[in-house]
């Protein structure tokens, strides 16, 4: 009688996407069209379960008519911190409507989080990153679990931080080996001006007066004639971003992973 083999169940922990498969795609997409680019991930299942990361901010508009154009059952994660310009909450309601967006998420941070560790909601005013990482980097770790792959709308001439990114690369946040995907990088200001035009995408009202990026109301300013777009953003402090997109570094706690030793009473 034939010995029976034992099935043993596993859990494969072996990262998605690994530096190998970002060199691949950028080498294949190299020159390619940017909606073409788009129609070949999310028709091909190439980059597997998907999620747009967007802040409704400025140029949100041209990313999201892009993929709505293809697919606008794609979810798209909006981190609803409870610190927005009123203006950016209404302009993600337009954008949703008149794009058909299918699946939007709201993602708030953790009710007895803030409690213990953003009593006053003021935070902000004393500690911008612990501020970033309970109302923006946790929630969307959790969020971004059943995700092989992230879409964002960072664009080079943004800032000096985001000036040599490329299209394609590995979010080494955690050990997921997530895909982060810029379709935009590379996209100048005229060419998104030119594309909104094109397509009559609506604007956010707050870039008329003065705030070309746009994030949480308390840490947002209006830029100069001459500064970084982005220049506005957290204005009088040693920081460039809010941590979802620059893992290791000290600007917002893990940037996406939660934190050792996490304690949500802390």
């Amino acid at each position: 009688m034939a010995e029976l083999v034992r099935q043993v169940d596993r859990i494969d922990t072996a990262p998605r996407f690994r530096e190998a498969d970002a060199v691949r795609l950028n080498r294949m997409f190299q020159g390619s069209d940017t909606q073409e680019m788009l129609e070949t991930l999310l028709q091909e299942g190439m980059a597997g379960d998907l999620a747009i990361v967007s802040s409704f901010g400025a140029e949100s508009a041209v990313l999201l008519h892009l993929v709505s154009q293809i697919d606008p059952t794609v979810p798209v994660l909006f981190l609803e911190t409870g610190k927005h310009f009123a203006e950016t909450l209404a302009y993600r309601d337009l954008l949703t409507e008149r794009l058909g967006l299918t699946d939007l998420r709201n993602l708030t941070p953790d009710a007895a989080t803030l409690a213990a560790r953003d009593e006053t909601g003021l935070r902000w005013s004393y500690d911008p990153d612990g501020c970033c990482e309970i109302r923006k980097v946790i929630p969307l770790a959790r969020a971004l679990g059943g995700f092989d792959a992230t879409i964002t709308g960072r664009k080079a001439f943004q800032s000096s931080t985001r000036a040599n990114l490329p299209r394609f690369e590995i979010d080494n946040s955690d050990t997921a080996g997530r895909l982060k995907i810029n379709p935009l990088i590379d996209w100048t200001p005229d060419r998104l001006a030119a594309y909104i035009a094109e397509h009559d995408l609506p604007a956010h009202p707050l870039v008329a007066q003065g705030y070309p990026s746009i994030g949480c109301s308390p840490c947002t300013h209006k830029v100069a004639d001459g500064e970084d777009a982005r220049s506005g953003r957290w204005k009088g402090w040693d920081k460039t971003e809010c941590g979802i997109h620059v893992p290791g570094q000290d600007d917002g706690g893990s940037g996406g992973e939660l934190p050792p030793g996490y304690d949500p009473a802390f």
